[in-house]
């Protein structure tokens, strides 16, 4: 792979992150340090929203004690606060919209980054990633397997990339140039702050033309692992995706591993989880200030989704992936799609009814 010899072992990575995700934040943080020990420095931004004293003490300690420069807290943009709009979160919390403001909030000498979202492990050293030739482009990021209906939702067309956020190696110099951090706030007002997959949603919208596409082992996610090759080319439709050897090298040797959600598995924070890298992710929370803690109890807040859940279980594979698929394939999208025209013409009918007062 092309290295570029301008970054070489400076790593730069940005976190976002509210109170309630700080302790994964810390699991996170604990295998970045541990695994990245040739690298001769880190730095750390964490964009914040109401991250508690003694859970910022904690980071900060960890910091300490692999003997790296200390984080730098930055306090996270509002985004229903700068656009002066309701927007909705489809998946999360509203923290996740920070990273929206990466160009504006980060020190302005800082020509390159990393964006890492929480619910992530690194297991190997980050040189080659953070190395990369982007082959001028904005961002590297995942190729997201979702079908060609999600891209109508964000205004790309049926065979346009969709790519995954978790992980976004940044050129923040060609972010200020396209005026990227503009272009979002334009697509989140003129779709009046409802986004399918919301911030994700936005920045597939703008960067779809200007990503490069890294290798799928610097962002192994859950669907990976919960179903085989055909399974999801069969289950997402996606149509333009990775070869299954460059899958099987994402699963077997990942050098990052994203622990995304997914109706067939729990997370690794939650009880019962049953991820291949489970026993990884409790290694590094046993070598966090947070090894006291314990694991969340899994409790669902929605009984249709439960009971979806254990419909699933139940079936026969070939069947739920069949039904499951076309769900997903074409449901969801077209229940995203139908859900933004109900709040597109409630809009319309109140702003009729004010200029008729």
């Amino acid at each position: 792979m092309v290295k570029n010899l301008n970054y070489n072992k400076e790593l730069h990575v940005v976190y976002a992150s509210d109170d309630k995700f700080a302790e994964i934040l810390g699991v996170s943080l604990t295998s970045l340090y541990e695994n990245n020990k040739n690298m001769e420095q880190i730095y750390v931004y964490i964009l914040e929203s109401k991250i508690s004293k003694q859970n910022r003490e904690k980071l900060n300690s960890l910091s300490k004690s692999y003997g790296r420069k200390s984080i730098r807290w930055i306090r996270a943009k509002d985004i229903s606060e700068e656009l002066n709009m309701e927007v909705a979160a489809d998946r999360g919390s509203l923290s996740q919209y920070a990273r929206l403001f990466v160009s504006s909030v980060l020190p302005k000498n800082l020509t390159r980054v990393l964006y890492l979202d929480c619910d992530i492990i690194i297991r190997q050293s980050l040189e080659e990633l953070w190395n990369l030739d982007m082959h001028g482009k904005t961002i590297a990021a995942l190729k997201d397997a979702f079908s060609r209906w999600y891209r109508v939702n964000i205004d790309l067309k049926p065979a346009d990339l969709m790519f995954n956020s978790g992980v976004m190696l940044i050129d923040l110099k060609r972010w200020k140039e396209q005026n990227i951090e503009r272009s979002l706030m334009k697509f989140i007002k003129d779709k009046n702050g409802d986004i399918q997959q919301s911030d994700q949603g936005a920045l597939n919208a703008v960067l779809s033309y200007d990503t490069y596409c890294f290798e799928p082992k610097f962002n192994s996610v859950t669907i990976y692992y919960d179903f085989s090759y055909k399974e999801i080319i069969d289950y997402r439709r996606p149509p333009d995706f990775y070869t299954e050897e460059l899958i099987k090298e994402a699963v077997e040797n990942p050098v990052i591993v994203h622990f995304t959600t997914s109706f067939l598995s729990r997370r690794p924070w939650y009880e019962g989880c049953c991820h291949r890298y489970v026993g990884e992710w409790l290694k590094y929370k046993n070598m966090s200030l947070w090894k006291d803690s314990p694991l969340w109890k899994y409790k669902s807040e929605n009984a249709v989704k439960e009971f979806i859940i254990k419909l699933a279980e139940k079936m026969p594979r070939k069947l739920m992936i069949k039904v499951f698929g076309t769900a997903q394939i074409y449901g969801r999208p077209l229940f995203n799609r139908l859900k933004f025209c109900k709040i597109l013409t409630k809009q319309k009918k109140n702003m009729h009814v004010y200029m008729l007062r």
